[in-house]
Order: structure tokens, then C-alpha cells, then sequence
């Protein structure tokens, strides 16, 4: 199984969104995977993007946390294909010790609607 190198400190710079304080190590795939997504210190982040409605479901932060910022962090450097970084995410959840249907469920949902998020032009 995969793995996330640690859990970065964050700092809440506005009412949407965190900085991180330090970098983030994502092995994807296998823990001794070479095949590592580094989120740098000071990336800023809003979790997960949640609906206003499903937010007592699935609120911004929660055992998701990590893979939400690696997963922010992907769609906003393109590095992969839309569906692979929310298969990231996906596997990420999985390490997060998030529940089968959570992560699921979330999944969908990004699979459903990401693509505004991933083609959205900074």
C-alpha cells in the first residue's frame, strides 16, 4: 500500500484556505514506490472542496485531509490526467484510513463535477 511521508502543519491564511508549513510526501501505489509527489511548504490549500449541503457528511477537513491536499495540489500543477489524480486521491483515502464508502462516494463526486476545478485557469 501507499503511503503519505507526514502530515504538515497548516495555517489558516483566509476563511477558505490553509498554507502549509511544511512539504507533504505522497509514495503512490507502494510504500517504496519511486514514484513520489512532493507538495512543497507554503502550498496553499481549501481541502476538500465540499458542497455547502453535503458538508455535515463530508466536511473540508477529516481523516481525508492529506490526500485532499495532494489532491488540491495535483489539479492545480496538472502533473497527471484528470482521472488519475482522482484516482490518487482515491488510494490516498484509502491510506487516510478513510471509510470504503466515503472514499467512494467522494470519488464520484470528482469524477462527476472535478472538471471544473481541473480545467479552472488561475
Amino acid at each position: 500500500m501507499s503511503r503519505i511521508l507526514n502530515y504538515p502543519g497548516v495555517k489558516q491564511i483566509n476563511s477558505r484556505e490553509w498554507k502549509l508549513l511544511e512539504s507533504l510526501e505522497y509514495h503512490v501505489g507502494d510504500e517504496n514506490s519511486t514514484e513520489v509527489i512532493t507538495v512543497p511548504k507554503g502550498f496553499v490549500t481549501d481541502f476538500a472542496s465540499t458542497p455547502l449541503g453535503v458538508r455535515n457528511l463530508f466536511p473540508k477537513d477529516g481523516p481525508w485531509t492529506g490526500a485532499a491536499i495532494i489532491h488540491d495540489y495535483l489539479y492545480q500543477k496538472k502533473l497527471y490526467s484528470r482521472k488519475k489524480c482522482d484516482d490518487i486521491f482515491l488510494e490516498a483515502m484509502k491510506v487516510c484510513n478513510v471509510s470504503r464508502i466515503k472514499r467512494w462516494t467522494m470519488w464520484v463526486a470528482l469524477r462527476g463535477f472535478g472538471w471544473y476545478a481541473y480545467n479552472k485557469k488561475d
